[in-house]
């Protein structure tokens, strides 16, 4: 019941039209007494249950006139068509009464026609005198009212004195805009109130003693003097007190400061105790409140909700302290204690229906429930409200799930509100827990690489174990409304996982033991290469495992949210009988709160197609990616080790390469060959009895051997892992091999660079050998056309020479590697050219590269 001051602030709100002022006004109001904070809450409760019904009101007329523009959209068309029926009926009806007027005129004397009219004003008179006379009688007992009345309560004779100040109430309007009326009103409330102080006592006893017929009786006392909503108060407050004390000077583990630490009782333990003594109670109303009361559904609802404000400390509050206490798991006692929550909503729905039972079955309480109807009961309470409530997205929702009547569900989300805050935070929650398990689970193995790895492949087993409890916990918190917070959760905890594993694993230190003696003809790999070469494998083997177990999750993901998609699209068909929740309260919880989002609307409509799926370009299908996070760092790591094997094989040939700018041949001043070329100008045109250098030579050789680096290898799932993200291949290449690949039927095709990772499974050892050789070969490409070529500073007509031949004969071992060399041919055909073919090139193209870097290396400068 909101106090005077709650009243006046009130009544001041609606008749300022400045809002702000009116907030400034509101909070500079000193607060003298201890319970200004109670009051301002009292206050934003009141407004709050006012803005709750003015929405219901709002919706309510909105149906209503949508129905009354149906019916005048129908009647429209017959509107013209009854107007003139109208006035063509009003016309005649005119033209009959003249006639009748003027033959009645010549029927009755004029004598008789006096007679009548005298008759008329008589009667006229008396009409009014009655009138007057009850008027003056009705305040004539407003002289005698309060005398009576109190003889009345003198005597006891509560009920008679009920009834006289009805009827006072009934007759003050007579006074209404006159200078009595505000006298006699505070008179009124006076003498009112001097009632309920009489019955209070008596009130009280028998609603402790249970005497139903005395309750009976007083309830129709204060409902004849308007006071009905302060019966209910106090029955309510005295049927919850026991309750309210159990809940107060309950000592919880975790959830009290006052508690002792040693205290045996925690709040989940207190909280199964509460309920039964709740539910107890509540039977035992069951069978009470119908006695007393005319709508006896609505009234065991406002005392739940009575029962739960008057908790001290609240609910919301014990709830919180117990979560602060579990610290990063608090979201599984949690859960706990929403599910024991249900239990309880779903028990107490039994004893309203069984209450409903019974009401039908009592012809009496069927004509009080009738006479109910013309006065509906008012609230008695206010409700409170989350801050981060929000307006449903779906229009009409409340109607349609709820039916007519607010108060059947009322009680429920009064219930279930302290838990829609830890709803709201669930994506926080959960990722609290899973980082709590990722913690422990980082915190376990040790050792060298190979140890690494094999705890790495132990660890993705509890990983996605402890990943798939996040479904059942989002399922029995939320029931799908936080998909969205639980993929978002999913994907940073596979993320760290991914990322923190990927910091272990580095490369072993040199060591010349437990080294595989394989050696590759004419490829000089160090020891230390070779150990590198080993642990990476080991990286991308463990790598691609928790790839695979990473597609088969997001494929139950994806069955979850389809789940969930299935249930929210059947509610949308049939709200009544396939609700998203058990409870109707709690689904209208959740449809108003920021969980039920554009987002998670656009998740579930994925979630409606077979199993989140949708086609790949080409042939086949593919999983769209709900990680994708979690997948962006297994294809970055995945190319991390892929560029680092790379490096690792390529380093002899590179180091063969490093000497070769500066090589003396580009400065020789006579090739010894020369006398089998011939002259043109001043270049000196190859012959074939020219050899490659030797430096070229040796690449050229170690990139014909490198075919038999992979053939104790290429079965290995570690290659044939993420080929997609393999470097510098060609798209085309990888184009061509997925087309043959998928016209074999071996396997799924390749996907593109830019589609997520797939797994690839059973790829034969051939096919991976020629991607790996290929990307070796642009890699090495790059480097020799990037690096090494413009690091030569001059070229003689000898070393242009002995240059094109190099450029040739590597340009052919890369196209057995199915290399394009486009850029070695560029070179080559730069260094066979002439100084008057290099000028006109650059005169055509100044910002070509090889020219330029050619024409420095011979000295022909400002050829442009």
């Amino acid at each position: 019941m909101a106090t005077s001051e709650s009243t006046n602030l009130i009544d001041s709100l609606a008749s300022d039209t400045d809002i702000v002022s009116w907030v400034n006004d509101a909070l500079d109001q000193p607060y003298a007494s201890r319970d200004s904070a109670v009051e301002l809450a009292e206050l934003d409760q009141h407004i709050t249950h006012i803005i709750s019904s003015l929405d219901i009101a709002c919706e309510d007329s909105s149906s209503e006139l949508e129905r009354v523009i149906d019916d005048v959209s129908r009647g429209l068309p017959r509107l013209t068509y009854d107007l003139h029926f109208m006035k063509d009926s009003a016309v005649n009806l005119q033209g009959s009464l003249a006639t009748a007027r003027k033959k009645s005129g010549a029927v009755v004397p004029d004598q008789t026609a006096a007679a009548l009219e005298q008759l008329q004003i008589l009667d006229t008179i008396r009409s009014n005198m009655e009138v007057a006379r009850e008027v003056l009688q009705d305040a004539e007992s407003w002289s005698t009212l309060e005398m009576e009345v109190t003889a009345l309560l003198s005597e006891q004779s509560f009920a008679k004195a009920a009834e006289r100040l009805s009827e006072a109430n009934r007759n003050v309007v007579i006074f209404q805009n006159t200078a009595e009326y505000d006298p006699r009103r505070t008179l009124m409330v006076s003498l009112q109130n001097q009632l309920e102080a009489s019955l209070s006592s008596a009130l009280v006893s028998a609603i402790t003693a249970q005497d139903l017929g005395a309750c009976r009786e007083y309830f129709s006392i204060f409902c004849n003097i308007q006071r009905e909503v302060e019966f209910r108060n106090y029955y309510n407050a005295s049927r919850r007190t026991s309750l309210v004390s159990t809940w107060k000077d309950a000592q919880l583990v975790g959830c009290d400061d006052s508690s002792p630490r040693n205290a045996g009782t925690t709040f989940l333990e207190f909280l199964l105790k509460f309920y039964d003594a709740f539910s107890s109670l509540l039977n035992i109303e069951r069978v009470s409140i119908p006695s007393i009361f005319p709508n006896p559904s609505q009234t065991l609802s406002s005392f739940i909700i009575a029962v739960l404000a008057a908790l001290q400390p609240p609910f919301s509050q014990r709830l919180s302290a117990m979560m602060s206490y579990h610290g990063d798991e608090a979201l599984k006692p949690t859960i706990t204690a929403f599910q024991v929550t249900e239990k309880f909503v779903a028990d107490v729905n039994k004893v309203i229906e069984k209450m409903q039972f019974t009401a039908i079955s009592s012809p009496r309480l069927e004509e009080a429930s009738l006479k109910a109807e013309t006065s509906p009961m008012k609230p008695s309470h206010t409700r409170r409200r989350s801050s981060r409530m929000s307006i449903s997205l779906r229009s009409g929702w409340q109607k349609s799930v709820l039916g007519d009547s607010l108060a059947d569900v009322e009680w429920e989300q009064e219930v279930f509100q302290p838990f829609l805050d830890v709803q709201l935070d669930y994506e926080s929650l959960e990722r609290r827990i899973l980082d709590h398990t990722f913690s422990k689970l980082a915190s376990q193995g040790a050792g060298s690489e190979v140890n690494l790895t094999r705890v790495l492949k132990e660890r993705v087993v509890d990983v996605f174990s402890s990943a798939e409890d996040s479904l059942g916990r989002c399922q029995a918190l939320t029931y799908g409304y936080g998909a969205v917070g639980l993929v978002k959760a999913l994907d940073k905890f596979f993320q760290a996982f991914v990322n923190a594993w990927t910091i272990h694993l580095r490369p072993a230190p040199s060591s010349n033991a437990n080294i595989e003696e394989t050696r590759v003809v004419d490829i000089d790999y160090s020891p230390q290469d070779w150990n590198n070469f080993q642990n990476i494998l080991h990286r991308l083997s463990s790598l691609r495992v928790f790839s695979d177990r990473l597609s088969i999750f997001e494929g139950k993901l994806w069955s979850y949210i389809a789940s969930v998609a299935a249930n929210h699209k059947s509610f949308q068909s049939d709200p009544t009988n396939h609700p998203m929740t058990p409870s109707r309260g709690l689904t209208q919880l959740m449809e108003q709160s920021p969980l039920y989002s554009a987002e998670l609307l656009a998740l579930l409509e994925k979630g409606e197609a077979p199993t989140g799926r949708e086609p790949l370009s080409g042939s086949g299908i593919r999983q769209t990616p709900l990680l994708a996070l979690t997948r962006a760092e297994v294809s970055s790591f995945a190319k991390a080790c892929q560029v680092a094997l790379q490096d690792t094989i390529l380093s002899p040939l590179q180091k063969y390469l490093s000497s070769y700018p500066t090589a003396p041949l580009w400065t020789a001043s006579e090739d010894p060959t020369q006398k089998n070329s011939i002259a043109s100008g001043d270049l000196q045109l190859p012959s074939f009895s020219i050899p490659p250098s030797e430096t070229i030579q040796r690449v050229i050789q170690g990139l014909l051997n490198l075919p038999g680096l992979f053939e104790d290898y290429a079965d290995d799932d570690a290659l044939s892992f993420s080929l997609q993200s393999l470097p510098y291949l060609s798209n085309e290449v990888l184009k061509s091999l997925s087309e043959s690949f998928v016209s074999s039927s071996l396997a799924p095709p390749i996907a593109p660079r830019s589609a997520a990772l797939a797994p690839l499974r059973q790829l034969d050892s051939e096919v991976v050998s020629s991607i790996w050789l290929s990307s070796l070969g642009y890699n090495l490409l790059r480097h020799f056309s990037n690096t090494i070529l413009p690091a030569i500073e001059a070229l003689t007509p000898a070393g242009a020479t002995q240059l094109s031949v190099d450029l040739e004969s590597l340009s052919n071992v890369l196209r057995s590697l199915n290399v394009e060399p486009e850029q070695l041919g560029r070179w080559k055909s730069a260094v066979e050219m002439n100084k008057s073919e290099i000028g006109g090139g650059l005169r055509e193209n100044s910002e070509d590269p090889v020219l330029l870097q050619v024409a420095r290396m011979r000295g022909w400068a400002n050829l442009k």
